[in-house]
């Protein structure tokens, strides 16, 4: 099939290097027309230190989507607003629109597949989402996510596309806690970072995972989805391999935060987007909109917004009133 993939940044790469390697034609986007410009003569991502297969064709063109069966969001959730505009007229025709961002609209606080119907409403929506590091995919490391569609021959489209021996695809129907889950476990993740960067141990990060995952069930369930999905990939397997590795940038802010060092430095520091940023100030607007209870959610912000220590913000999670589970 002929699949733009928008956004060629570690998450993109990746993912056109799978679809590139199950034959099919593949053209990456990227707005930064010198990054596209050096890619094209090196054929090498200096960030990564990968090389980015020459069956790729890499550009800046946004016309270049002329044609396209099938589009690949890869986009840190932030750039949606300004991208995703460009390609809609593209998107017309029931095409398919792979989300692959874990956030939300951030002006509005959407999610990402409602902005898309907003924005171009014939289109196909599914989610790809689920426990995946960039480095880890490129080096074909058995890996396994899932994608979610309302739409069940969209859905299964998009597995046959992506599935190979190293990269199995799974299916669901609830598109909104795919999205939910994807989206908020950056914010724990940042706590589990704190966790670390504080010196505690596996019962401080057991505590966080499983007490996260009960704040993202509420809030998904409450906007809509289906309990059973956050126990899934997208839900508890995401969580966990966004809180136990140093490849997450989320858990390398929360870390860094815990030592000492301000948010700006922190984010100056890691160079890309951390997600749970912004998605930290939507899920605690959000859980006030749904009257949830999401603690975590709520200290982390306070450490990220309002200069509270991460240590001061753990006392009082564990002072908070005694209760049932």
């Amino acid at each position: 099939m002929k699949i733009s993939v928008i956004g060629f940044g570690s998450w993109g790469i990746a993912l056109a290097s799978v679809l590139c390697k199950n034959g099919h034609d593949v053209t990456a986007w990227d707005s930064n027309a010198e990054y596209v410009s050096e890619l094209a003569k090196t054929r090498r991502n200096s960030y990564l230190d990968i090389a980015v297969p020459s069956c790729i064709a890499v550009t800046s063109d946004v016309s270049d989507a002329n044609g396209a069966e099938v589009f690949v969001l890869a986009l840190p959730s932030k750039s949606i607003g300004c991208a995703v505009p460009l390609f809609a007229p593209y998107f017309c025709g029931g095409k398919i629109v792979v989300n692959c961002s874990k956030g939300f609209e951030e002006s509005r606080k959407l999610r990402i597949s409602e902005y898309l119907r907003e924005v171009s409403g014939d289109i196909r929506v599914v989610s790809l989402t689920g426990p995946s590091h960039a480095e880890e995919v490129l080096r074909n490391i058995p890996t396994a996510l899932v994608a979610a569609s309302e739409d069940e021959s969209a859905v299964q489209e998009v597995q046959n596309i992506f599935s190979s021996n190293n990269f199995r695809v799974y299916t669901s129907s609830d598109l909104i806690g795919a999205e939910m889950g994807g989206a908020l476990k950056n914010v724990i993740a940042l706590a589990a970072g704190c966790s670390d960067g504080l010196g505690f141990g596996d019962n401080t990060k057991a505590a966080l995972i499983t007490r996260g995952i009960a704040e993202i069930s509420r809030l998904g369930v409450a906007m809509g989805a289906k309990e059973s999905t956050f126990a899934g990939l997208s839900g508890i397997g995401d969580l966990i391999v966004t809180c136990t590795s140093r490849h997450s940038r989320n858990w390398r802010a929360g870390f860094s935060l815990a030592n000492g060092n301000s948010l700006a430095d922190t984010l100056k520091n890691i160079g890309m987007v951390v997600e749970g940023v912004d998605t930290a100030k939507t899920a605690l607007e959000l859980a006030c909109r749904h009257g949830v209870s999401m603690p975590i959610i709520e200290e982390i912000n306070k450490v990220l917004f309002e200069n509270k220590s991460p240590k001061a913000a753990v006392a009082d999670l564990m002072m908070r009133e005694i209760g049932g589970e």
